[in-house]
């Protein structure tokens, strides 16, 4: 019964999965029993099985609906990453919001694969939300990999931590065509890390050019005017 509650994997007719668990012997009867700490749908067939079944039912709840959607902040003063603070991500990011325009950036370091990682996701998000200062963004980050190696970013609980984030949240998991379900529930999707960076931030010398260009106008439209006035 104790090992039943903590199975991530919804059991039903006709999966295929792989059990790992110990073997209890019961000596008054001579029996034998497996005792599964653990079970995983086999192979990806299975694993896609199960994505699609989440999917359609975290969106009957609505947590994927457009209506749900927070604007991304224009200039973001502090950003908040969640991610693996040793992996290339976070020095992708860095690098690019350092090109584009440099922010305070705070990192929340999470494992971004295998056992527990969905629960440390889904702690970082709310985390960030409970500080008394919270950054004005949240990117959820990670490289590409397999189906099974972005698996924690299906699990409902990381879902749901996204969809319930009141500050506005970008997704970056793996590659272009790499699509979890957190995707789903974030507020903007960027297809890599860099992209996710990029759409945090503006570009700075681009700024400064526009600002230029509106301030020569405004002096030449005020030179016009006296001009015209005298």
């Amino acid at each position: 019964k104790g090992s039943f509650g903590r199975l991530r994997a919804k059991m039903q007719e006709g999966l295929e999965v792989v059990a790992t668990g110990k073997i209890s012997s019961y000596p008054q009867k001579s029996g034998y029993q497996i005792i599964i700490e653990n079970i995983e749908p086999a192979g990806v067939g299975a694993l896609m099985a199960l994505l699609e079944e989440r999917k359609k039912k975290l969106s009957a709840e609505g947590l994927f609906d457009a209506s749900r959607k927070k604007p991304i902040p224009f200039l973001p003063r502090v950003i908040g990453v969640v991610t693996s603070p040793t992996g290339a991500v976070i020095r992708d990011i860095l690098h690019r919001l350092n090109d584009r325009f440099p922010r305070h950036v705070m990192v929340w370091p999470v494992r971004v694969q295998g056992e527990g990682s969905a629960a440390e996701v889904a702690a970082a998000i709310a985390g960030f939300n409970r500080m008394s200062t919270r950054p004005d963004l949240i990117i959820v980050a990670r490289g590409g990999g397999s189906l099974e190696d972005l698996w924690g970013f299906n699990e409902e609980v990381v879902v749901r931590a996204a969809a319930a984030s009141e500050v506005p949240l970008i997704s970056a998991v793996g590659h272009e065509t790499d699509t979890t379900l957190i995707d789903f529930a974030s507020d903007y999707r960027a297809p890599t890390p860099t992209a996710a960076a990029e759409r945090a931030v503006p570009v700075r010398s681009e700024l400064l050019a526009q600002v230029a260009t509106l301030a020569s106008r405004h002096h030449r439209g005020i030179s016009r005017l006296m001009q015209e006035r005298a």
